[in-house]
């Protein structure tokens, strides 16, 4: 038997080792059983805990996802192949969650780190780490276990509230994917039209573009036959002047011939000789006499018929002077018209075929230089001749 004197000394040896068994951990299979449901299902996520079992039976496991957990949690009973295996991944999941709740010392402080989880939503890993503290008490670990219930309950509320919504979302998502596709079909259909619009608009300027450079060739060519012509015969315009002065000359001694052999006629007709009276002058031919001041002076035809254009040159450079043209901007470049007004002495303006701009143009400048300007409603040759005639009274 014990000497009285001996209990003293065995219950200060009991108090001495209580905190030192109290300081371990306790393992997952230590802990109560109405504990290893919650913990199995809310710490470990189900494709993990299917992994683990599959590797602790040595097999791929056939059953469905509650039969794999309701043996999970029957094996964390005792400890086992499984429940070792278990119990090393949630050790080395929550490894930071058990680094902070380290700190606590007693019930009081564990129970305030759990509470702060519960707050802030993370409570898988303050569960495993609350129940596995050496200082939760069994009032604790109830206390958790009813806490972690509730959070269930309302996380499932949320689960079903955030399934509605994500129904809404796919329903929406799927309308709006429809409504994309009909833009990206009307997006594509308008770049091919475009796309053909601009293939069709670059060839027909690739044409115009191959067709003014023909043109411009062409205008080359005849430029460099012209003078090539004029070069080949020499002194063409004064052949050419001398040979109409010529035409004029016979036409007028054919006119005189013919009144001689009138007046002859009607001398022979009268009965008695009476003094002869002087001639009349033969009916000359309307020639244009260009007074001295217009030689070599430029005369600039506004207007006028393009056909009559080379019959224009024709009688203005008969008198000497030099001959210039401008179509009124029909088709020669308006701008043209002041340098060709400028470089003039008179203007013969045929306002029949002129445009507006250009008859206020060349009526503008001639009122502001001073220069002589001669208006002519009919675009024929006699009415150009009259216009000459007016102009070198």
């Amino acid at each position: 038997m014990c000497d009285k004197h001996d209990v003293p000394l065995i219950h200060n040896i009991a108090s001495a080792l209580e905190p030192a068994l109290a300081s371990r951990r306790r393992r997952l299979w230590e802990l109560g059983h109405a504990c290893h449901c919650p913990l199995v299902g809310v710490g470990l996520p189900l494709g993990v805990l299917r992994k683990l079992v599959d590797k602790a039976s040595g097999g791929k496991v056939l059953a469905d996802d509650y039969e794999v957990h309701v043996g999970a949690v029957t094996e964390c009973g005792s400890r086992n192949r499984l429940s070792e295996a278990l119990q090393k991944e949630l050790e080395r999941r929550y490894a930071a969650v058990l680094l902070r709740f380290r700190a606590a010392r007693d019930s009081g402080q564990v129970a305030a780190l759990w509470r702060a989880a519960v707050a802030n939503g993370d409570v898988a890993g303050a569960f495993w780490a609350g129940l596995s503290h050496p200082r939760c008490s069994p009032e604790l670990e109830e206390q958790m276990c009813r806490d972690l219930h509730m959070v269930q309950h309302q996380a499932g509320a949320c689960v079903r509230a955030d399934l509605g919504k994500f129904q809404a979302t796919l329903a929406e998502n799927r309308e709006l994917q429809h409504q994309l596709d009909k833009a990206r079909q009307r997006a594509a259909a308008l770049l091919q039209d475009k796309t053909s619009q601009a293939e069709l608009h670059s060839t027909q300027l690739m044409q115009l573009r191959a067709h003014s450079v023909g043109k411009d060739s062409m205008i080359d060519s005849l430029r460099t036959e012209l003078s090539e012509l004029r070069d080949a015969i020499p002194g063409l315009e004064s052949r050419t002047r001398l040979a109409e002065r010529l035409q004029q000359m016979e036409q007028r001694e054919r006119a005189l011939r013919e009144q001689i052999i009138e007046l002859k006629m009607a001398a022979r007709a009268e009965p008695a000789p009476r003094p002869a009276e002087p001639a009349p002058a033969p009916p000359a031919e309307h020639v244009v006499r260009m007074p001295l001041r217009l030689r070599d002076q430029s005369v600039l035809c506004v207007g006028g018929r393009s056909g009559n254009v080379a019959t224009y040159r024709e009688l203005i450079e008969r008198g000497g002077a030099q001959f210039a043209h401008h179509d009124g901007g029909l088709e020669d470049n308006a701008n043209q018209l002041d340098a060709s007004l400028a470089a003039a002495d008179l203007v013969i303006c045929q306002t029949g075929c002129i445009s507006h701009s250009a008859y206020w143009r060349v009526k503008d400048h001639c009122k502001r230089t001073g220069k002589r300007c001669v208006f002519i409603d009919n675009p024929s040759i006699s009415s150009l001749a009259r216009g000459l005639e007016t102009a070198t009274e």
